[in-house]
């Protein structure tokens, strides 16, 4: 956007200049009783817990709105739903409508529903397995999430039956598996994928969080959790690595007090690479579509001479 705006700034004549960006996003979904109006469903998922999917679940479903794309998040890790502290959302009921649907909360340009809302502020959701899938059937049937481009579903880690519930109901566009670097994270990650393989969910690629921290004394990345290990996962499967996330507290900071951090410090290092994930996501799903259904994008130019 800003490189379209000094460009037709400079034509002489232009005094000042506008530029609306928008998405025009094709659908993988064809005909389906499930999210109708939703026309890509991705997936968020890690091996094991810690690894920030629920993190870059957030900033990856706002870097897709700010390309112009109506976006939608779903906190499905039941028992231990983050998204609305990293959102800034108050742990309120959400409103119900005709035929007891409910509507999201919406925030930052986001619908986002979350299990969290299903209780008080700071109360566990104690549920055994049976009763997540019927969580899972309202988020998906009982929800006005209205005409979507995406909707990025923030899952629990592991394969557990949430995971299953998600591959067996709702049509999924690809997942997104997130790892760290070190073994001890790959090993999960790699049951992950396959996974993913065994319901027949295409991947969409490996997303390498903490992958390295830049030090502001000598301006050099330091691998603190090992190197290569995100890359070495997606050559096994053969998918690409798209995103290499690094640490810098800002993203920290930015999940404690609810603004994350591509919305509270757009020119970090962290958000770029969250900007070209949304890029790399968005390019996947376009390549998995046939050719007449791919990612179109548009802008509108105003200015005065």
């Amino acid at each position: 956007k800003s490189e379209c705006e000094t460009k037709v700034q400079a034509i002489e004549g232009v005094e000042s200049v506008d530029v609306n960006m928008t998405a025009v996003v094709r659908s993988t979904q064809h005909s389906q009783p499930v999210l109708p109006g939703v026309k890509n469903i991705i997936a968020v998922a890690s091996g094991k817990g810690g690894v920030g999917k629920s993190t870059v679940s957030t900033n990856l479903a706002i870097a897709l709105s700010m390309t112009g794309a109506k976006v939608g998040l779903m906190d499905a890790d039941i028992y231990g739903p983050s998204i609305p502290q990293m959102m800034g959302i108050p742990i309120t009921s959400p409103k119900v409508g005709e035929e007891n649907r409910f509507f999201p909360h919406e925030k930052y340009g986001l619908k986002v529903v979350s299990a969290a809302f299903l209780t008080k502020q700071g109360q566990p959701l104690m549920l055994r397995g049976p009763m997540l899938g019927g969580i899972i059937q309202q988020f998906l049937q009982n929800v006005e999430w209205g005409e979507l481009d995406y909707l990025v579903i923030d899952l629990p880690p592991g394969t557990g039956d949430v995971q299953l519930t998600l591959t067996q109901k709702a049509p999924l566009s690809g997942a997104v598996v997130v790892t760290t670097p070190q073994e001890v994270s790959l090993i999960d990650a790699d049951k992950g994928v396959k996974m993913f393989q065994q319901v027949k969910v295409p991947l969409l690629g490996i997303v390498e969080n903490m992958s390295y921290f830049v030090c502001d004394g000598c301006d050099k990345k330091h691998t603190i959790f090992k190197e290569g290990g995100g890359q070495t996962l997606a050559d096994n499967f053969k998918i690409p690595l798209l995103g290499q996330i690094p640490i810098i507290p800002g993203v920290v900071e930015g999940g404690d007090s609810g603004v994350p951090i591509v919305m509270g410090d757009a020119e970090s290092t962290a958000s770029q690479a969250y900007n070209n994930l949304a890029g790399q996501v968005a390019a996947q799903l376009s390549i998995n579509q046939s050719k007449d259904n791919t990612v179109d994008a548009s802008f509108e130019l105003a200015w005065k001479s």
